[in-house]
C-alpha cells in the first residue's frame, strides 16, 4: 500500500509508484552503502537512513511530488528511485535518480528520469527542472547530458556541499 498520493507511471520496463513500507529495506541498504550512496548523501547508520525514507514520504505530502519507487516489471523488485526533489535549501526543483545494486548499466535511470520529467512538465505544469550532481559523479553527469541537460553553475548545497547544477530543456524544447 502506497504511503503517498503519488500517481503510478509506467514505461516499457518500469512501474514508477509511490513509496511503500516494503521499499524501506532496499532504500536503507542503498543509503548505508558508502560507495554507492556517496553522491546521494549516504548515511552511516540505519536510523538516519530510515529517516530519509520517511522524509521522502513527507516530501510527497508537503509538495505533492517526491521520489517514486522504480519497480522493475520483469522481477517486481525495487530497482531504484526517481522523482522531483525540492527540500528546504534546494535552489529549485530537480529531477533526480538512483539505481539500486544489481540494476545499473541497464538504462533504468534514464528511462525512469525521462518519464518523471515528462510527468512534471505535463501534469504538474513545471516549465524548467534541474539536476544537482556532486562533482565527480560521472555516471550522473552523463545521464543528465543524455537527457539534454546543460551544466549551468556550481553552488554550495547546504546538505551536500559543492554541487553542479544541470538545467534540463523545458517542455517546449522536448516536443
Amino acid at each position: 500500500m502506497s504511503l503517498t498520493n503519488a500517481p503510478t507511471l509506467e514505461t516499457d520496463r518500469l512501474i514508477l509508484r509511490g513509496p511503500e513500507k516494503a521499499d524501506a529495506e532496499a532504500m536503507i541498504a542503498f543509503l548505508m552503502d558508502n560507495t554507492r550512496a556517496e553522491g546521494f548523501g549516504g548515511y552511516t547508520n540505519r536510523s538516519d537512513s530510515w529517516r530519509w525514507f520517511t522524509l521522502n514520504v513527507g516530501h510527497w505530502h508537503w509538495h505533492g511530488y517526491g521520489y517514486f519507487t522504480i519497480q522493475d516489471k520483469a522481477t517486481g523488485k525495487p530497482a531504484g528511485i526517481s522523482g522531483i526533489w525540492n527540500p528546504e535549501g534546494w535552489p529549485e526543483p530537480e529531477v533526480g535518480w538512483v539505481v539500486f545494486d544489481g540494476f545499473e548499466g541497464k538504462g533504468i535511470a534514464f528511462e525512469a528520469a525521462t518519464r518523471v520529467r515528462q510527468w512534471a512538465y505535463d501534469d504538474l505544469g513545471f516549465t524548467t527542472l534541474t539536476s544537482n550532481i556532486v562533482p565527480g559523479n560521472t555516471r550522473s553527469i552523463r545521464l543528465a547530458e543524455r537527457m539534454g541537460a546543460i551544466y549551468e553553475r556550481t553552488y554550495d548545497n547546504p546538505n551536500m556541499g559543492e554541487d553542479m547544477l544541470y538545467r534540463h530543456p523545458g517542455p517546449e524544447a522536448l516536443v
